[in-house]
């Protein structure tokens, strides 16, 4: 989702899960208890008596400097993937890699990997690696259905070759946390009256973070964007090509520019599309996006009062009866479902979000903004669950929990639950429509420990040029973020493309013809290109 190419949500308007990019148009949920205020109890295991050493045979001499077998260093080599056919058209595949890079013979991701074949080859030119965003979300579907993204001309001349990152997917293992979103978000008071509310509220938080930690130990550590780059040069060395290209959405764009950083020799050529500003820290980057959400919702709160036939239309003006829905929802939540929480002004907000993506979705959020107005929020409620995953099953994929966790294992920025509180006046004077007064903070990282591997910073030195895709209205990653990538990377070439959307590939030819001439001829655009 920073889409960063599926859902992005700004840390403020979710308790703990604040998706920073990428797209949504998967709909999306599991079954854990709700969560209490208090900490599960844990029980301190007493240390074994120490061993006796009195018995313990000494070395010989002639055997003293000889290492003991489990003394050699581990290493770690790739081995060739090994296809099996998916179809005519798709091979899919598994690449082990370890764990943590720094213990190779240690425990070990498989990654779930799959191949789009060049149709021409003749004319094949090598791989092409995919990331979608997120981050948390797999990027196998992009191969297993290139021909819906991608142009002629790169299905022609590449491989589209897409994988699920580690903890992410059908990768093994895979970040699983919690199996009900209800307790810990639908259900959770954002904008709590009463002290026992705000305890529940930052209770709340404290146990979906350990639960991620209970059930996930041993590798949520370590599923960090930098280990993500160094598993795509494995996957490089493993498709046995020197250089590789890249194409990478929304947090995509954030990996890919980690990767260029960490292994430039390797970089053939990359785009990066709808980028998040790699120099902010986790506050300003909240900050840029939330400001991106509220300039969107205002384009679509405008055109709606400027157009009658808008369901949202309220006699020409959307923009106050947004804020009286969200006040009527807040006093009185309704009900829609009665297994499921009532929608109240949260489950709104997160809605609202969720169809800032891309216009596309705006004629719903029109549709279910009016309904709910009138006592149905059904509509609300499926925009709210198409953000957190949930299913037509009612179970929930992996995907923003993944995000969370992998975001966390990228900043070393832990605040108390006082500074976050503290910085909520600062959000609502950038997006004042999307952060009601009496909003809590976000505790999104408070209660992680701190990481083990924060991202490096990007430069992308010696890796020649990479193009960054900048669409004007991205809601998710806004356009400047975007400016910011390509004027940190060393070689960055900005393509700005004219859309009220998140991301910009294929909105026109223009950017189509740019990115199949550059991937495809090495021909790098002039930094500043448009494609309106």
């Amino acid at each position: 989702m920073t889409g960063r190419t599926r859902a992005a949500v700004a840390a403020i308007t979710l308790t703990s899960l604040a998706l920073s990019a990428c797209s949504s148009d998967s709909d999306d949920a599991d079954d854990a208890a709700p969560a209490s205020t208090e900490a599960s109890p844990t029980t301190d295991a007493e240390p074994d008596d120490e061993p006796a050493t009195d018995d313990v045979d000494e070395p010989a001499d002639d055997e003293a400097d000889e290492p003991a077998p489990d003394d050699e260093p581990d290493t770690f080599e790739v081995a060739p993937i090994e296809w099996s056919e998916f179809d005519d058209d798709v091979d899919v595949a598994t690449v082990t890699v370890p764990v943590d890079y720094e213990n190779p013979g240690g425990d070990q991701f498989e990654l779930f990997v799959a191949r789009h074949r060049a149709l021409d080859q003749d004319e094949r030119i090598g791989s092409l690696l995919i990331n979608p965003g997120g981050p948390g979300f797999g990027g196998s579907d992009y191969a297993l259905f290139a021909t819906q993204v991608f142009d002629r001309e790169l299905l022609d001349h590449f491989d589209i070759v897409g994988w699920d990152p580690r903890g992410t997917g059908e990768s093994e293992p895979a970040i699983d946390c919690i199996d009900d979103y209800d307790p810990y978000f639908t259900a959770v008071d954002l904008t709590p009256e009463t002290e026992d509310d705000r305890t529940n509220a930052v209770g709340v938080a404290a146990n979906f973070v350990e639960a991620c930690e209970t059930n996930n130990a041993g590798y949520f550590e370590y599923v960090g964007t930098n280990n993500s780059a160094r598993d795509i040069d494995a996957l490089r060395q493993a498709l046995g090509e020197d250089e590789i290209s890249y194409f990478g959405f929304s947090y995509g764009s954030e990996l890919g520019a980690t990767w260029a950083t960490l292994f430039p020799d390797t970089v053939r050529a990359a785009v990066l599309d709808g980028a998040a500003d790699p120099n902010a820290d986790a506050l300003e980057g909240s900050l840029q996006q939330m400001a991106g959400f509220q300039a969107s919702l205002e384009t679509f709160l405008s055109r709606c009062s400027a157009d009658s036939s808008c369901e949202f239309h309220n006699d020409g003006d959307a923009e106050t009866a947004f804020v009286d829905l969200l006040a009527a929802l807040d006093a009185e939540p309704s009900e829609v479902e009665p297994d499921r929480p009532p929608v109240n002004r949260d489950v709104a907000l997160v809605a609202t979000i969720q169809a800032m993506y891309s216009e596309s979705f705006w004629p719903a959020l029109e549709r279910a903004l009016a309904d709910a107005a009138n006592g149905d929020a059904a509509g609300l409620l499926a925009l709210n669950d198409a953000y957190y995953q949930r299913q037509s099953d009612g179970t929930y994929g992996n995907e923003l929990e993944a995000f969370q966790v992998i975001s966390c294992a990228d900043t070393a920025d832990r605040e108390t639950v006082e500074d976050a509180d503290a910085e909520v006046a600062q959000f609502r004077e950038v997006a004042p429509l999307l952060v009601p007064e009496g909003s809590i903070g976000s505790y999104f990282c408070t209660f992680f420990d701190a990481p083990l591997d924060p991202r490096v910073d990007i430069t992308g030195a010696g890796a020649g040029p990479i193009v960054v895709i900048g669409t004007t209205g991205d809601p998710a990653t806004p356009f400047e973020s975007t400016v910011r990538m390509a004027e940190t990377l060393e070689d960055g070439r900005l393509v700005i493309v004219e859309a009220d959307q998140h991301t910009g590939y294929g909105v026109n030819r223009c950017v189509i013809d740019v990115v199949n001439d550059y991937l495809v001829d090495l021909n790098a655009p002039e930094s500043g290109t448009e494609c309106r």
